[in-house]
């Protein structure tokens, strides 16, 4: 049995890295992806995971292949399309580590992913079942993960949702907020970021939000919302807990933030359950959840910038 399994994307970011001689950007080829990050971050806790998803017969897709694999994330459900090539993302990073990015994906590879290729043996054969919404944009690979998620239910499974917005790749954004709606109408467990509250409730007071979307989804059991350099906060059952982001380094990008973030999160599910926590619990979980993610921001990509659990508490001290 896998721990989580994952379907989504697998992509190339292309992230700055200075400037040549010549004064021309240079940019480095980053392995990512926000599932296979979030499984990236759970392998190097410990955990057993897996992915669904599908990438070019190309030299980017080998490679994407080569540095899952060592990764420890099984590969067993990853497709290759013979003639869409992989999936890239072009990542402009800002000053203070936020980015803007311009994706290649018209159609990408990772779209291509088709309800028949999702293999539900797979599924069934986890604890956790994890997706975002870069998986809801395009058929066929819409089709693929109403698949999945009808599986994981049938299976009696806990899901994990992050919505993920992109808005560059959305058509449009009345699309984009109905389908991360009926994300949260499916997960038990979600991590939202403060932005995309904002952008699903049109409320600037977070808490006023997200007690909105807690309302509107009374399925969802655990429910966190990260609020970048400023840490995140827990809402689960009446009990509400906030914890600052701690960490030291300076910030280069914030690519990956989020997803090892929601790794660190279902790592604890993973140990602790989602029946009984604690308020100290829910303290612990997303204070080292931020603080991982803190230490990721002082490293450029994602899937190769995941820390170890001794490198967290390190930070932590």
């Amino acid at each position: 049995m896998f721990d989580v399994v994952a379907l989504g994307e697998l992509l190339v970011d292309f992230t700055e890295n200075g400037q040549s001689q010549q004064g021309n950007p240079i940019f480095e080829a980053n392995p990512g992806g926000a599932p296979c990050n979030v499984l990236a971050m759970l392998a190097k806790l410990g955990k057993r995971t897996a992915f669904v998803g599908k990438v070019g017969n190309d030299f980017h897709g080998a490679m994407l292949k080569n540095v899952a694999e060592q990764a420890g994330i099984d590969l067993r459900g990853l497709a290759v399309d013979p003639r869409i090539p992989t999936t890239l993302a072009f990542v402009h990073t800002a000053p203070d580590g936020d980015r803007d990015f311009s994706f290649y994906r018209s159609p990408g590879a990772d779209c291509m992913l088709t309800a028949d290729e999702v293999p539900e043996d797979l599924i069934q054969d986890t604890r956790i079942f994890h997706f975002g919404t870069l998986s809801l944009t395009n058929e066929p690979v819409r089709e693929a993960t109403h698949k999945a998620i009808v599986c994981a239910k049938a299976s009696g499974r806990l899901i994990s949702f992050d919505p993920n917005l992109r808005p560059p790749l959305w058509n449009d954004l009345t699309e984009a907020k109905a389908q991360i709606e009926w994300g949260l109408a499916q997960c038990d467990i979600l991590k939202i970021a403060d932005n995309e509250v904002e952008f699903l409730t049109g409320e600037t007071d977070l808490t006023k939000g997200a007690q909105m979307l807690r309302r509107q989804f009374p399925n969802i059991k655990l429910f966190n919302v990260t609020l970048g350099p400023a840490g995140s906060v827990s809402y689960y059952k009446d009990m509400r807990v906030e914890r600052p982001s701690l960490g030291s380094g300076k910030v280069i990008e914030t690519t990956g933030a989020g997803d090892t973030y929601c790794g660190c999160v279902l790592a604890y599910v993973l140990d602790h359950g989602i029946e009984n926590l604690s308020e100290d619990q829910l303290a612990e979980m997303i204070t080292f959840a931020s603080a991982a993610a803190r230490l990721v921001t002082t490293r450029r990509g994602a899937i190769r910038s995941m820390p170890s659990r001794h490198e967290v508490e390190e930070q932590l001290k």
